[in-house]
């Protein structure tokens, strides 16, 4: 799990920042010192929020005042790697399994609904509006306005939102679009449900992508493109 050795770092990084503010001498006053606080909270927060990771509250801040204030933790610098290690892999299975659980649930309840077609490998797809033009192949390139979202409905990406379609190769893209684009005229906007076995199964992906995640893209493929694509 590449997660891993960044939140480590990610804990060094923060608990230098942090004895440093508490070497520099004077307190700042009180509000100030109450708003760091709580600014240095939420950036471990952030950090962690998504991993599945549970703590124990009362034991992080303890952590945190052994290192600073005592400068004598109950443990050394390895075994707490080794912790947060352990801790991330449970945490990931745990969204793993949860993911894996929802992503289940949403397809069969999808597949039901008026309008979805499901092909043999699991993509399911709805038609907004079908075009007339020619059906690219999995060679071409093609130009492609897009919104991506998790079946929570969060939207993860978007082509409209960057400010321009998308160019790419067919090929060059997660296994539920490479099928799906094929299936779609010039001119046709779709809507694809793709299991996270066509997309970037359990292990995700370093983009924000967790594991075991179905995902949902409104496609509109605006034109099969000429020339060569440039990587």
């Amino acid at each position: 799990m590449k997660q891993i050795p960044r939140t480590i770092a990610f804990f060094v990084i923060m608990i230098i920042m942090v004895s440093s503010c508490a070497a520099m001498g004077k307190k700042e006053n009180n509000s100030e010192e109450q708003t760091a606080s709580y600014a240095f909270g939420m950036a471990i927060g952030e950090s962690l929020k998504d991993t599945g990771v549970k703590l124990d509250y009362d034991k992080f801040v303890e952590g945190l005042k052994d290192v600073i204030e005592k400068d004598k933790p109950t443990m050394t610098i390895q075994e707490a790697q080794q912790a947060i290690q352990n801790a991330m892999q449970k945490g990931y299975e745990r969204i793993s399994a949860e993911n894996a659980k929802a992503e289940s649930d949403f397809l069969e309840k999808n597949s039901k609904k008026s309008g979805i077609i499901t092909t043999g490998s699991g993509l399911q797809y709805e038609v907004i509006k079908l075009g007339d033009g020619s059906k690219p192949t999995e060679s071409d390139m093609v130009k492609v306005d897009y919104v991506g979202t998790f079946i929570s409905g969060k939207q993860f990406d978007s082509s409209i939102d960057a400010g321009e379609p998308a160019v790419f190769p067919v090929n060059m893209v997660i296994p539920g679009w490479v099928e799906g684009l094929q299936l779609m005229p010039v001119g046709s906007k779709f809507k694809f449900y793709i299991p996270s076995s066509l997309a970037y199964g359990p292990q995700g992906s370093q983009g924000g992508i967790p594991p075991n995640s179905a995902l949902i893209f409104e496609v509109e493929l605006l034109s099969i493109e000429a020339g060569d694509f440039e990587y």
